[in-house]
């Protein structure tokens, strides 16, 4: 890793090394826009984790109608500098540098986060994923946002904050004027290149005005809009060298916007570094370093991606959220315990329900100043606590007792660990999942937890391990309903550990859930699949752009979604099903696959509760749910044990 750990300079700031943590929404701050101790924590880990560049999440710099989330950072008042002190402080110790990225949503964000304000952008084109109409700025409010980006950045200088970034990236305001799609105005803010570069323009030489030529500007844009009328590759390029010119010290290239889906955002299904060519077209046009996004997973591609010159600085972004200390694990070349984003976009998804940000695989993140290893009580005396169920929520439970300094010892009846995950990496693209079970197991050698592979797990056998109390994490079974002639159908663990692999067949997959089409999608490539779903809609619990690219990938296999059917029977000749309107209908099949969810498997509790005082239910077998769910509430419960 030679070039990821060299130090870089963006303007007079020297970085320890090249890896940057970009901006990513938290929502983290307090009510108020202040830097409070869950926001600062959150970035402390991030720095102490080895991370050279810090940007913040996006930064209000109006309170009126530039609110992106509910609990967003703010540089609107004076009041908000301690709070930005105490931060830069606590990233600073760590020899970690820190940029704020300044920010407005424009026509990006919804009224209701507005308190009923109408949305504003440079015209009066509405954001098709928001849906609501904005209003065109007049001339003078431009002036006065121009002017109050200015006043964030000076807020910023006075606390510490070692310089800005401007977001002029993902179809934002400043986005918004730079992009033909967005901007017809006809003022001096519209028109031609200059024209809508003019107020990026302004609120760059005001920041230099007032903050000096030497405090570093970063400029977040876009490397391709990914929308038909919007900023194209080779427009991109003009304006970085036109930026080049006006003096800005770094420029971070990403694309997208929400128009343009999972081009912003990218799920687990597309390739590390597929956008690379975006940040590689700038850079070689430009003299100042270019920071870039690229799905980076893994510190073997951020080093490919600085020897291929494609970047000057590699931005980590849900990386960082998966794990803290990803710059450290790499610089000691410790790949296999880095928890890598498998992808799954379970972040946004949260953060859309204006809730603080959370993670799948990370249960501290946003809770690092409640849950850490810091704040682990070490109390546990070497005490044996038998862990029966090696799924991804028993591993973890394992992992904090282990910290706590307790002797957990997994008992698992299969022949490996991985538990529900072992199904659920078997669909296309679901490879990061096995990583993560990889990086557990490596997680659990590194604390020397005992292991017992092909072992039934009962009371009898924990008493004879001398353990004080068990935690049960044997998840659950799927469900089969009890229909006529369900006994015909087989369930998606068959398929999925390929006990039973159909070619050529016509199979009905019941249950349009996560499992039901990941499932559908591995049936998809040699069989003709039809999905049945009682509800409404599929795939509920999926973020939007995952959605998104899963239902595309489904149609181009030619699988085809039934909503509003219910299955009432398995026939020889495939199922009866019950449409929306009551009506009942024949529909044919070879073989139908029930991905109907899970049951909890509790078959050993109550021998367990009648030999223990201490039994403590994990994953699916305390309740059916995702992996997010599993692992979170075992951190959860083998944290205050």
């Amino acid at each position: 890793m030679s070039k990821l750990f060299e130090r870089g300079c963006i303007g007079g700031l020297e970085i320890r090394n090249r890896v940057v943590m970009p901006a990513m929404g938290c929502s983290l701050a307090e009510a108020d826009g202040t830097a409070g101790e869950q926001i600062i924590r959150y970035y402390q880990e991030r720095a102490k984790g080895g991370a050279g560049l810090i940007i913040t999440e996006i930064t209000r710099i109006d309170d009126v109608t530039g609110i992106g989330t509910p609990c967003q950072l703010a540089v609107t008042d004076l009041k908000h500098i301690p709070g930005l002190v105490r931060l830069a402080e606590a990233v600073h110790a760590y020899d970690t540098k820190i940029f704020v990225q300044l920010h407005h949503p424009g026509n990006q964000t919804p009224s209701r986060l507005l308190h009923g304000k109408q949305p504003v952008s440079a015209s009066d084109v509405t954001c098709k994923t928001v849906g609501d109409q904005p209003r065109a700025l007049t001339t003078e409010e431009v002036e006065q946002l121009v002017k109050q980006f200015v006043t964030g950045a000076v807020i910023c200088q006075k606390a510490g904050i070692d310089g800005v970034e401007i977001h002029a990236a993902h179809g934002y305001l400043v986005n918004q004027f730079m992009s033909p799609h967005t901007n017809k105005r006809t003022d001096r803010y519209g028109g031609d290149f200059m024209g809508r570069m003019r107020f990026v323009t302004e609120i760059i030489k005001g920041i230099q005005m007032y903050c000096g030529p030497r405090f570093p500007i970063s400029v977040r844009m876009n490397g391709d809009d990914f929308i038909e009328d919007g900023i194209k590759p080779e427009e991109a390029v003009q304006m970085a060298v036109y930026l080049e010119k006006l003096g800005v010290q770094c420029l971070n290239v990403s694309c997208g916007t929400y128009e343009s889906g999972y081009t912003i955002i990218e799920p687990s299904s597309f390739a590390e570094g597929w956008k690379k060519h975006l940040a590689k077209a700038i850079k070689a046009h430009v003299s100042i370093p270019v920071i870039a996004v690229n799905n980076i997973k893994h510190p073997a591609v951020a080093e490919a991606l600085l020897e291929e010159g494609v970047c000057d600085f590699v931005g980590i972004a849900r990386g960082h959220l998966a794990d803290p200390a990803w710059a450290n694990k790499a610089r000691a070349g410790q790949d296999e315990l880095i928890r890598k984003c498998i992808g799954c976009m379970e972040c946004f998804r949260v953060l859309n329900e204006c809730r603080p940000l959370e993670c799948t695989l990370n249960p501290e993140l946003g809770r690092e100043y409640l849950a850490n290893e810091e704040k682990l009580m070490k109390n546990g005396a070497g005490r044996i606590v038998a862990v029966i169920g090696g799924g991804p929520a028993g591993m973890q439970a394992a992992i904090v007792l282990a910290k706590r300094g307790f002797t957990p010892i997994i008992i698992e009846k299969a022949d490996r660990l991985g538990g529900s995950v072992n199904l659920a990496d078997q669909p296309p693209h679901k490879q990061l999942l096995t990583e993560f079970t990889e990086t557990l197991k490596a997680e659990l050698r590194a604390l020397h937890v005992e292991i017992r592979l092909n072992t039934e797990g009962s009371a009898a056998l924990c008493k004879s391990l001398g353990a004080t109390a068990v935690f049960l994490a044997t998840g659950g079974n799927p469900i089969v309903p009890d229909l006529p002639g369900i006994e015909k159908a087989v369930t998606s663990t068959q398929i999925l550990t390929r006990e039973v692999a159909p070619e050529g067949k016509t199979v009905a997959v019941i249950g349009g859930g996560v499992t039901g089409l990941e499932t559908a999608e591995f049936l998809s490539a040699k069989n003709r699949v039809f999905v049945v779903e009682m509800a409404k809609d599929v795939g509920t619990l999926l973020y939007a752009s995952a959605k998104g690219v899963l239902l595309k990938r489904l149609a181009e296999n030619g699988a085809q979604i039934m909503t509003n059917t219910t299955l009432r029977a398995v026939t020889d000749e495939g199922i009866l099903v019950k449409d929306a309107e009551g009506a009942e209908k024949a529909l044919a099949a070879d073989l139908t696959v029930l991905a109907m969810g899970v049951r909890s498997e509790r078959g050993l509790r109550e021998e367990l509760e009648s030999a223990f005082d201490r039994v403590v239910l994990i994953g699916d077998a305390e309740k059916p749910g995702q992996i997010r769910e599993a692992l979170h509430a075992a951190y959860d419960k083998a944290f205050v044990f």
